[in-house]
C-alpha cells in the first residue's frame, strides 16, 4: 500500500514594509511522503518571497513538468514559474521561454556547486536564483507545525518569520 501525503496547513500574515505588501493567506499543503519538513517550509518561504492572490502550490513532487508554485493570469496562461531546490537546468529554461519570470529558490549544501554546474542559467534574463542559507533552513523546520499561524515582517531587507513557538531571522542571498 501507498503511503500518502500529509496535509500541512498555514495561516501567513505578510507585512513587508520594503514594498508596502500586507496580505493574509491560507495555505494548505501537501507534505509527499519522499519529501522533507525542510523543503515544505521552503516552499511556504517561496510563496511568502513572491506572494499573490493568483500564486498556488502545485503537484511539482507528482508532476516533473511543473514547477513547485505558478502563477497564472486570468486567462490561464502562465506569468510566474517557482522551483525550489536545485532543478534541471533544461527545465528552468524551457519555464523561461514559457513565462514572464521565473525564480529558483535553492537551498542545502550543493547549492553552489548546482550553481556553477548550470551555467546556461546565467543567460537568461527573466531568471533570478536565490539561495537560503542553511542557518535559515535549520531554523525555518522549527517552526513547523501541522496546522501553524506564521507571521512574516519585512523591514530594511531583514527577514522575520514568527510561529507560535518560535522565530527565525530568513537569510536570502541572491545569486542571480
Amino acid at each position: 500500500m501507498a503511503l500518502k501525503a500529509t496535509i500541512y496547513k498555514a495561516d501567513l500574515n505578510i507585512a513587508n514594509m520594503d514594498i508596502h505588501q500586507y496580505g493574509d493567506y491560507q495555505l494548505t499543503m501537501a507534505l509527499h511522503p519522499s519529501e522533507t519538513i525542510e523543503r515544505l517550509m521552503v516552499r511556504i518561504l517561496a510563496f511568502a518571497r513572491y506572494a499573490s492572490e493568483q500564486l498556488e502550490f502545485t503537484k511539482d513532487l507528482f508532476e516533473t513538468d511543473e514547477p513547485a508554485l505558478w502563477e497564472k493570469d486570468l486567462t490561464g496562461q502562465l506569468v510566474h514559474w517557482i522551483e525550489v531546490g536545485c532543478p534541471d537546468e533544461d527545465k528552468v529554461k524551457k519555464a523561461s521561454a514559457r513565462c514572464k519570470s521565473v525564480a529558483v529558490v535553492a537551498y542545502g549544501t550543493a547549492v553552489e556547486e548546482w550553481y556553477k554546474r548550470n551555467s546556461k542559467l546565467k543567460t537568461l534574463s527573466n531568471v533570478e536564483v536565490w539561495q537560503l542559507s542553511p542557518a535559515t533552513t535549520e531554523a525555518i523546520q522549527q517552526l513547523c507545525e501541522r496546522t501553524m499561524q506564521l507571521q512574516l515582517n519585512v523591514m530594511d531587507g531583514e527577514w522575520t518569520l514568527i510561529g507560535d513557538h518560535a522565530q527565525a531571522q530568513i537569510e536570502w542571498i541572491q545569486l542571480q
